[in-house]
C-alpha cells in the first residue's frame, strides 16, 4: 500500500476529522474567553488593583506576573466551561440510558398467549 493511500485513509477517519473540528472550535472559543477576560472581567477588577492594569504588573526586570496571571485566568475559565459542557452531556446521556425500553412486541404477544393458556387450564 502506498504511503499516500495510507495517509488518505488515516486523514479521512472519523476520529481525525472530529479532532480537527474540535481544535478549530476550541481555538475560536479561546478567543471568546480571552475577550471576556480582557473586556468584561478585568475592567471590573482593575480599579481594585493598585497601579491600574494588572496585566502589565512585573516583579523584577522582565518577570511579567500580570501576563502569566491573565493566561492562567483564561485557562481556568475555559476549563470550567468545558467541564460544565461535558457534565451536561453526561447527565443527558444518563437520562437517556435510564429510560426503560418497552419490551419487543413479540414478547408481549407471547406473554399474553401464555396468560390465556394458563387461564384456560384452570
Amino acid at each position: 500500500m502506498s504511503i499516500l493511500k495510507e495517509f488518505k485513509e488515516f486523514a479521512m477517519r472519523g476520529n481525525v476529522i472530529d479532532l480537527a473540528v474540535g481544535v478549530i472550535i476550541g481555538s475560536a472559543f479561546g478567543k471568546i474567553v480571552t475577550s471576556f477576560v480582557n473586556d468584561i472581567t478585568m475592567p471590573l477588577i482593575n480599579p481594585l488593583i493598585p497601579g491600574g492594569d494588572w496585566r502589565t504588573m512585573e516583579v523584577g526586570p522582565g518577570i511579567k506576573i500580570g501576563s502569566f496571571s491573565s493566561t492562567v485566568l483564561d485557562f481556568l475559565i475555559i476549563a470550567l466551561v468545558i467541564f460544565l459542557v461535558v457534565r451536561a452531556i453526561n447527565i443527558f446521556k444518563k437520562k437517556e440510558e435510564a429510560k426503560p425500553s418497552a419490551p419487543p412486541a413479540d414478547i408481549v404477544l407471547l406473554s399474553e398467549i401464555r396468560d390465556l393458556l394458563k387461564s384456560k387450564q384452570l
